[in-house]
């Protein structure tokens, strides 16, 4: 009996369902030329010198037997490519306002250490700089996006970094730079003027920082910013909307290329939860958490569209992601975190939010990359494997640089004792070839949800889908069953005369494609 019931379980998991008669929740899809571009960037990452996620996660060095390339994991250089990573974000974080560039270039038996007095209080010896970040992001393809100090740096340091990195003629930093073995210049766009700078980065009020800013920016290129580099502030922390509107007030806005935004999904900080140990109540008010990020979004842009009608300044939410407490065992300065269904619904519903913010959001980042936080990849010595987080990137990239179809949808409900959140998340794109790709996440933990779309504007005559899902909320990729989730094909939909009808099980991130 127990084995019948499993299969059962399994069949209905998958969408193998009959289309009876159900409440049906109608979604639009509008097919417009005048739509934004979503830009690749939303899907970018973060690696800070954070617990594992640099020494022992990325970088092993190049004497290490695992697999690497000048020191740098292939297998997470692989499982990378494949995501289709747009940007790294690097070396902070808080991290990056204690980072001095300088001491991490040269001959490696000569660089100085630095103990990381915000993670661990580990002494790092600077054996991973900016010439093994900069070549590992070309190896990816991916834009770096570098940090830059501001709260324990100087002005001329950071213009030093630009020079360094971005100049192709002579001068005393491209001159070290081809000392040390890099000829052309990496040409890095996107440079971030502190993090955090109302916290760690220095506990600064938004006038002061905003003057500050202004201050490295100006010497960071010239009056035209010839060389094309994208100089983004320090942004608020999640609701301080006072934060964005001094920014956009104070800093002339041919300076600005972007202002950040860091949102965490907390329950409490002080009793953030288990990452697999969690009860309903506590998977309710991470969603809740997260899908606040709708709200924040609206205002924040709402604020930068007073002073930037034309929408010139890009929002960049380059912190987001779940927080919750260590796991058992291991070093609370380390912020490692196991990763669960629940942080595939809140992915998904995340990116939804920014694709159909694509006006204003372009770039965000996951933090972190590996072995941190809300991690994409997990490593135990040789073995790697990828989590539900990764899943969901993956089946997201098709929506870089495509275009997007604005969704109207009045969502049901998902109800915990008296509080309520929307329990569906949708976004869509067409892509160059045509390709309409429609990403729709239940956010309920126990209801299955109906979706009815009409098809006649898209032009869809058939479809295919994947879709992301487990038995348990708390289900994970462990490192003796690294494969417990991962996409399968998706069966759980209808075409009929013009509209598609689907069915969304449970907590469930599912992806089609029409065409």
């Amino acid at each position: 009996m127990k084995k019948v019931l499993f299969i059962l379980s399994i069949i209905a998991f998958c969408g193998q369902t009959s289309f009876a008669q159900k409440e049906t929740t109608v979604v639009t899809i509008k097919n417009t030329a005048t739509a934004p571009t979503i830009d690749k960037n939303i899907y970018g990452h973060f690696a800070e010198h954070l617990g594992r996620c640099i020494y022992g996660g990325f970088f092993v060095g190049d004497t290490s037997k695992i697999p690497n390339t000048a020191g740098v994991r292939n297998d997470i250089i692989d499982a990378l490519k494949k995501l289709k990573i747009p940007n790294l974000r690097w070396p902070g974080g808080c991290f990056a306002d204690t980072y001095h560039w300088k001491d991490g270039i040269g001959p490696k038996e000569n660089r100085p250490t630095i103990v990381n007095r915000w993670w661990g209080g580990t002494t790092e010896d600077n054996s991973f700089g900016t010439h093994d970040f900069l070549n590992l992001c070309e190896t990816l393809g991916a834009e770096p996006y570098l940090s830059g100090n501001v709260g324990s740096g100087t002005v001329q340091e950071l213009a030093d970094w630009v020079q360094y990195a971005n100049f192709g003629g002579k001068s005393p930093m491209s001159d070290l730079r081809i000392k040390n073995g890099r000829k052309e210049p990496w040409k890095v766009k996107f440079w971030g003027i502190g993090n955090e700078a109302w916290g760690c980065g220095g506990n600064m009020t938004a006038n002061y920082y905003a003057g500050e800013y202004r201050k490295y920016a100006t010497f960071m290129s010239d009056w035209e910013n010839t060389g094309g580099i994208t100089r983004i502030a320090s942004g608020s922390n999640s609701a301080d909307y006072n934060w964005t509107e001094v920014l956009m007030k104070d800093i002339p806005l041919n300076m600005l290329g972007g202002v950040g935004v860091h949102h965490y999904a907390v329950i409490d900080w002080a009793k953030k939860g288990d990452g697999t140990d969690f009860t309903e109540f506590e998977y309710f008010q991470t969603m809740k958490s997260a899908l606040k990020m709708e709200e924040l979004v609206t205002k924040h842009s709402a604020i930068m569209d007073k002073y930037d009608p034309e929408k010139k300044v890009a929002m960049i939410v380059d912190e987001w992601g779940a927080w919750y407490e260590v796991e058992k065992g291991t070093n609370p300065g380390f912020l490692y975190q196991q990763n669960t269904m629940r942080d595939a619904v809140l992915a998904g519903s995340t990116l939804n939010i920014f694709n159909n913010h694509a006006d204003r959001v372009r770039m965000a980042n996951l933090a972190q990359c590996v072995n941190v936080l809300q991690a994409v990849i997990l490593t135990d010595e040789a073995r790697m494997i990828l989590t539900p987080t990764y899943y969901v990137m993956q089946l997201y990239s098709v929506h870089q640089d495509a275009q997007q179809l604005p969704i109207t949808i009045k969502s049901p409900l998902y109800t915990y004792k008296e509080e309520s959140l929307p329990a569906l998340s949708v976004s869509a794109s067409k892509d160059k070839k045509g390709l309409v790709h429609i990403s729709l996440v239940n956010v309920d933990s126990k209801k299955e949800n109906t979706v009815e779309i009409d098809l006649n504007e898209l032009g869809i005559k058939t479809a295919t889908g994947m879709i992301i899902g487990s038995p348990k909320l708390q289900d994970f990729n462990s490192f003796d069953n690294p494969t417990k989730i991962q996409p399968v094909a998706f069966k759980g939909f209808e075409i009929k005369k013009g509209k598609l009808t689907v069915k969304l099980p449970p907590f469930s991130v599912i992806m089609l494609e029409g065409k």
